[in-house]
């Protein structure tokens, strides 16, 4: 069975032509992305998802292309249409078409696409053994808060992570702070135990698994603290592990060549990882993957 997406009005095959040249987002990356994970039929934490897209739209001066209620009612008409209930959705909403030019034009119609495939939850192994990050210079704008389709930089950091063996890069400011992952937040448990990541602010994307996990280490009584840390103090840390709507809450046990602590998930980490799942619904230490 092909896949079918969402694309201005029409649902079509994934692979049919069916985006206009002069598209903003395709000449510019002037649009806005978000991703959604589904289990077993619903969208986890999909206001504040819509809530991130909208505010994204907001700051790119973007009119939505449709109400909210009418895209929920494309996200599930498209998962219908591709028989899934897990799966992982994306949905991008650019400026829309327009003759090129640098230049805002002053009206037009965003443009809107919605695909789904199949889900995948990190796997027993790398939930167990945890992974590797390497750090990179953070070479992205300056307002990585809205959630940009241009990417260059971040696909860039992710290929060079891929290619030498990690899973992530964590991307490392001019004066030496990991900002975030290339698409994931970047967490450490400092030598207090207590647990650190970087403030919510124009230099970060606001994750929503982010979010998530700060309700959840303060309800089980984490200290938090929310700081900027260096990429020595994490290669020093008792713990580190990153978050993201494909991960989840993923150990990192390795820092370029150093390993944190004792090299295996802390238990900080496993409370966490515990706490998110039943919270998600799902069994990230189980083999159940999507269907």
């Amino acid at each position: 069975m092909s896949r079918i997406a969402y694309v201005n009005g029409r649902y079509v095959p994934v692979g049919a032509r069916a985006i206009a040249i002069e598209d903003r987002g395709y000449q510019f990356a002037d649009g806005i992305y978000e991703v959604i994970r589904v289990i077993d039929g619903k969208a986890g934490d999909l206001d504040r998802h819509l809530d991130r897209l909208e505010r994204s739209l907001r700051e790119l001066a973007i009119e939505p292309p449709m109400s909210r209620a009418a895209l929920c009612a494309v996200i599930g008409e498209t998962l219908r249409r591709n028989r899934l209930r897990h799966a992982v959705v994306y949905i991008q909403i650019s400026r829309g078409i327009a003759p090129r030019n640098h230049i805002v034009p002053a009206s037009g119609r965003a443009s809107l696409v919605v695909t789904v495939r199949r889900a995948r939850l990190p796997s027993p192994h790398e939930v167990d053994a945890g992974c590797r990050v390497i750090a990179m210079p953070d070479e992205r704008w300056h307002r990585c808060d809205i959630k940009s389709i241009g990417l260059l930089p971040n696909l860039l950091a992710r290929t060079k992570a891929h290619r030498e063996g990690a899973r992530e890069a964590w991307l490392v400011d001019d004066d030496g702070f990991v900002t975030e992952g290339s698409s994931s937040n970047a967490w450490i448990v400092d030598g207090e135990g207590r647990l650190v990541t970087r403030p919510a602010g124009t230099e970060i994307l606001g994750g929503i698994t982010r979010s998530v996990v700060l309700e959840l280490a303060r309800k089980l009584g984490i200290e938090v603290v929310e700081r900027p840390f260096t990429l020595e103090e994490a290669k020093g840390a008792r713990e580190a592990f990153l978050t993201s709507t494909s991960s989840l809450v993923m150990p990192v046990v390795q820092i370029d060549d150093s390993i944190v602590a004792n090299g295996v998930p802390g238990s900080i980490t496993r409370q966490l990882q515990a706490e998110y799942s039943r919270r998600a619904g799902l069994d990230v230490l189980s083999t159940q993957q999507d269907r």
